[in-house]
């Protein structure tokens, strides 16, 4: 019932736009960043504007990180990297009790902006939310609910705002700013050090860190408009977080599973020694598995318009190549390119943690068991076929 009649207010809220736009003297425009929730999905927090005008009895937020659900193949165009997200408009006595609820910090930086510039934004917003307008094409690193505040203040400011270093910062790699949001040993981490390139191993420039919310926070914190006044007028935390105790479970990380996996690899792989045979099934699964993952990554690279997933050098493990050889693999001999071949795995893991030393590409830490794993099964297959 709640839920009905805020939809019904809102519905309301936004016919009267049709006929009366003008804020009041005292209208406040102000940013607000939301904590990082527990789901990966929410790692990164959010950032959204908030208009309040009590004599017009406005008090509405407007976010750019709504999905798209209705769109045709959404998964699809998900992973291809073309889908589109939505801008959002919600009252903000909704917004608050969400994001309490869901105990992530909500702090609020009011605008020190004109009544023109106020005016403006709110007229930008109200036409980008037009069913025509809403949607654009979301890039997780240059157009995301966070950057999209910066470049729409940006432009209705006439690019008057100037951009300076927070107290304290230090210069980090694009994986290293998402490193601060998921821990190194997670699933979500590992899935992201697996999915995205090399390319996010470059030092992000100062301007770039604002694709996080809370950099969002902290450079406005310092920025400055029109040359000579602070953007921001006044800051508070509407809502702290309250202490979770709720200890994450080392048993279940990645490298825990990875490793008792990679000691099973490895105990299988002597066993085959001391007994001078293969365990074929053991072959076909790494091979498969390695291949199967190759394909993805190679898709993801070539077939989609994903930036971050280019240059991924994740494909010296997970050879695409891989797949071709199960056939072989299910022989008792082998043809002779396919020993060239394993050879040729063992260079690229050698090529791999190279890669890793001199900086070109970061690794998931969690994988270090499996790829050692791999290593000594590559070798001992070379020395069996060659036998």
């Amino acid at each position: 019932m709640k839920i009905n009649l805020s939809l019904l207010a809102l519905f309301f809220f936004s016919f009267s736009f049709a006929f009366q736009f003008q804020l009041s003297n005292e209208a406040e425009v102000s940013v607000l960043t939301f904590g990082p929730g527990t789901s990966l999905n929410d790692a990164f927090g959010h950032n959204a504007f908030r208009i309040k005008d009590e004599t017009k009895g406005i008090d509405v937020v407007y976010g750019y990180g709504q999905y798209d659900f209705d769109a045709p193949n959404f998964y699809l165009k998900f992973a291809r990297g073309k889908l589109n997200y939505l801008i959002s408009r919600h009252f903000f006595s909704d917004i608050f009790n969400y994001y309490s609820r869901e105990n992530r910090t909500i702090k609020e930086q009011i605008l020190n902006l004109s009544i023109e510039q106020k005016q403006k934004l709110f007229d930008y917003l109200e036409n980008n939310y037009k069913p025509e307008n809403r949607k654009y094409l979301y890039d997780f690193f240059y157009d995301n609910c966070a950057t999209k505040i910066r470049d729409v203040l940006s432009t209705i400011s006439n690019n008057t705002i100037s951009f300076e270093k927070p107290k304290n910062f230090e210069q980090k790699t694009f994986r290293d700013l998402i490193y601060e949001h998921v821990d190194k040993n997670s699933w979500g981490s590992l899935g992201i050090d697996i999915a995205l390139g090399s390319v996010i191993d470059r030092e992000a420039l100062a301007n770039e860190y604002m694709f996080l919310p809370k950099y969002i926070h902290s450079f406005f914190e310092v920025a400055k408009i029109n040359a000579n006044g602070g953007l921001v007028k006044s800051s508070t935390v509407l809502y702290e977080k309250k202490e979770d105790n709720s200890a994450s479970n080392f048993l279940l990380s990645p490298f825990v599973i990875f490793g008792l996996l990679s000691f099973a690899i490895l105990f299988i792989t002597f066993r085959d020694y001391k007994g001078n045979k293969r365990t074929r099934w053991l072959d076909i699964t790494l091979f498969s598995l390695t291949g199967i993952i190759g394909i993805l990554l190679l898709f993801l690279w070539f077939g989609t318009d994903h930036t971050a997933t280019w240059q991924n050098y994740n494909l010296l493990w997970a050879l695409p190549f891989n797949v071709l050889i199960i056939g072989q693999l299910l022989k008792k001999e082998v043809k002779n390119w396919v020993k060239s071949y394993l050879k040729f795995l063992i260079i690229m893991l050698c090529l791999l943690t190279l890669h890793w030393i001199i900086g070109v590409q970061v690794f998931a830490i969690s994988l270090i068991p499996l790829l050692l794993a791999l290593a000594v099964r590559y070798i001992y297959l070379v020395k069996y076929f060659n036998s």
